[in-house]
Order: C-alpha cells, then sequence, then structure tokens
C-alpha cells in the first residue's frame, strides 16, 4: 500500500491526510511544532468552496461544531454611508454558508479528528532534507537527526516551505505586501456587526471588517499599512501599541471602527502580510508542494485556508485514480495552478489597493465591487462556487 510522509500540521496537513485515508492511501503527518499550530494565528473565514472540500474528505462536521456561519456582508464607506448588502450564503451543497472560527480552533478540529481516524501525527519533526531513494520513494531528514522512508512527500509546511525549496532551491519566497493584518476580539460591542453578518468598512487608508458570534465575542481585523516586520519586531509591539496604531488608521473616518478598536483588551494579535504569485515548481517524482507552499495569498480575499484544503483533496484524488505517482502530481496541478494563482493575483490586487489614487466615491465603489468580484472576469461565483467531484475520476 502507498505510504505518503506529510510534512505540516496546520491546516492542509490534516486535511490531505484525512482525504488520503479516504482514498485507501496511509500517511503520517510531520509537525515541525511540539504540540501543533494551537496557538498560532488569529480568526479566519471558511466560504462554501472550502467547507464543501472538507465535506469532500469527510470532514466538515467537526470543523462547524468548532465555528459559526455568517449569512451576509454590508459595506460602508468611510463615511458611514452603506454601500450594499449581499448574501454570502453559496450556491449548491445545500447552499453552504461561510463559517469563522479562530485558526486554534480549525487546527483542534482537524488534528482531533485525524487522531480519531487513527492517523499517526510526529511532533516536533522539522524538515530539513529529502530525497528520492533508489526505489523511487523518498527519505527525508528531520532537525533532530530522525528519518522517515515514505512512496512519497507531500509539502504542506507552510509560507515558508523548505519543501519548496527542497523541489527548487531558486524558489521564490514570500513577498511582503506592504500591509500588517491585526485581529482582536471583544465582548459584544454595540456598533459590531450583529450574528450572521459581516460589516466591511471601507476607510480612507485600509480596510476594516467585524463579525459577532452568537451570544459574542465580536471579532474583527484590520489590513493596514505597515512595513515587514521580523518576528523579533513583531514580538516586540505589544497589544496596546497595535490598537493605538489602528485606531489612529481609522480615526478621520466617521464610521464605528475606531470605537470597536479602542474597546478592544488584550486581545490583539498582528502579523506581516505576503503572497507567492507563482511558484515554478510544484512537484519533482516524489515531492509535491500544496497550501501556502505552494501558492500563499494575501488574506484580502479570505481564500487562503479554503484553497488548502482544496488542494489537499484534489491532490488525494489525483492519487487515488492515476497509475503512478509523477502522473498524478502532473494531473494535481494542472487542475489547480491557474485557479489559485488568478485568486492570488486578485488578492493581491485589494492588497496593493491606494487610496489616494482615485476620488472618494469612486474609490469606495470601486473597492466594494473588487471585494465582490474578480472584476470583468465572471464574478465572485467563480471563487465560491467551485466543487470537487469525489466520486469523479480525476485526471
Amino acid at each position: 500500500m502507498t505510504r505518503a510522509l506529510i510534512i505540516g500540521g496546520g491546516v492542509a496537513g490534516p486535511v490531505a491526510a484525512l482525504a488520503l485515508r479516504k482514498a485507501g492511501i496511509d500517511s503520517t503527518v510531520y509537525e515541525a511544532y511540539p504540540r501543533g499550530a494551537d496557538d498560532v494565528g488569529a480568526f479566519l473565514m471558511l466560504f462554501a468552496n472550502g467547507l464543501a472540500a472538507l465535506r469532500s474528505a469527510d470532514a466538515l462536521a467537526p470543523v462547524a461544531d468548532r465555528s459559526f456561519p455568517a449569512e451576509s456582508v454590508e459595506f460602508y464607506s468611510r463615511t458611514g454611508e452603506r454601500l450594499g448588502r449581499r448574501p454570502l450564503r453559496g450556491s449548491g451543497e445545500g447552499g453552504l454558508a461561510p463559517r469563522t472560527m479562530t485558526r486554534a480552533d480549525l487546527h483542534r478540529a482537524l488534528s482531533d479528528e485525524a487522531e480519531r481516524q487513527s492517523i499517526p501525527v510526529e511532533y516536533g519533526k522539522r524538515l530539513v532534507d529529502a530525497a528520492t531513494t533508489a526505489s523511487g520513494g523518498v527519505a527525508a531528514v528531520f532537525d533532530d537527526g530522525s528519518r522517515a522512508e515514505g512512496d512519497l512527500l507531500i509539502g504542506a509546511d507552510g509560507l515558508h516551505s523548505r519543501t519548496r525549496t527542497l523541489l527548487d532551491a531558486a524558489a521564490p519566497g514570500p513577498r511582503h505586501a506592504g500591509q500588517s493584518t491585526v485581529c482582536g476580539r471583544l465582548a459584544h460591542h454595540p456598533e459590531a456587526a450583529p450574528p450572521g453578518t459581516y460589516r466591511m468598512i471601507l476607510g480612507d487608508r485600509a480596510v476594516f471588517g467585524c463579525t459577532t458570534a452568537p451570544g459574542g465575542p465580536t471579532y474583527w481585523f484590520a489590513n493596514i499599512p505597515g512595513q515587514e516586520l521580523s518576528r523579533d519586531g513583531l514580538a516586540a509591539v505589544t497589544p496596546d501599541q497595535w490598537r493605538q496604531r489602528v485606531a489612529d488608521v481609522f480615526a478621520g473616518d466617521d464610521t464605528a471602527a475606531a470605537g470597536i478598536v479602542a474597546a478592544t483588551g488584550p486581545d490583539i494579535v498582528a502579523s506581516n502580510t505576503y503572497d507567492i504569485p507563482s511558484t515554478p515548481v510544484w512537484h519533482s517524482r516524489s515531492m509535491v508542494i500544496i497550501g501556502d507552499a505552494a501558492h500563499a495569498t494575501a488574506p484580502n480575499a479570505a481564500q487562503g485556508a479554503s484553497l488548502a484544503i482544496e488542494d489537499a483533496v484534489v491532490l488525494a484524488q489525483c492519487l487515488r485514480d492515476l497509475p503512478d505517482t509523477p502522473r498524478a502530481f502532473a494531473a494535481y496541478e494542472r487542475l489547480r495552478r491557474e485557479r489559485v494563482e488568478r485568486i492570488v493575483a486578485m488578492s493581491g490586487r485589494l492588497a496593493a489597493r491606494d487610496p489616494q489614487a482615485v476620488p472618494e466615491r469612486t474609490r469606495d465603489a470601486r473597492t466594494a465591487r473588487a471585494l465582490d468580484r474578480d472584476e470583468g472576469r465572471g464574478g465572485s461565483d467563480w471563487i465560491r462556487d467551485y466543487r470537487i467531484d469525489w466520486d469523479e475520476k480525476a485526471g
């Protein structure tokens, strides 16, 4: 029986393991952190396309249990003018509404399901090297000196993927998008979005979004202009300082954003914003990359986790249906590359928005349209309504 080594236990890795198990392929997940990524990141949203992919891997229920839905999104200008409202529930698949959760809850839901299905996960295993063996399989070497061998290796090791550089030493690294993403959580605020709704404020200098879980709390994010900070530099900025920075960005707008931020306590985290527009080499005969390792996307389109989940399921489907690993990897790339690069480019355009380039009302209307669709390319349904037919033969 085929055995896969999966590098990375965040989002793409556990989903790949679950989808491979459904396809009849054994795997072991190797995670660099001592106990996974439980405390990494803030909150995220999975749209209908990502949720449907989870359903294909029989992993939707545990994620739904740790998340809450949103039925619609409202857009507001910097003056507080309501620009419009649209539904968020996807078509098909029972009309799945997007769900919000912390990244830690998503990770725990997936890792718990992997454990329930007796999928081995080894922690404290940071990949340093890998090579094809004489038999055509692959051998992985970890920084603790241990080794593992399998028939193939799946690099789900994220933005700073070691697998990506092993495949191609000249592979492009992450590109800073000129933003910091700041997320906060507070007890329900009277001016925040009500449960079931996302409220997007298109400020003069940045975009702010918030939603409220049933019974509270309120979650918010802001993609604010900012230079890249080192890991130590990020750690040196306190929640109080991030609160002040974000509040200052929205202080000149006539909206609720600055007040919501100012009312937030210590539950504020921030990160640099990156993308990888295109990675030339996705696979060799025995190794392949998925998720952020292959195509990191800026958070503006809120599709990073969903795309990683799609990748994992499509790859498992290709390995199930095609007669050898190289052909399966080639089919996976053919099925995924155009879609993901198009979404990365769209999200990058949103990240690069220049608030001073056009008059205010034109800017607000244009940004609302850009957030709602890939301009001139047939609308956002092509993103959210994407579905994987698990029962269809891949390739």
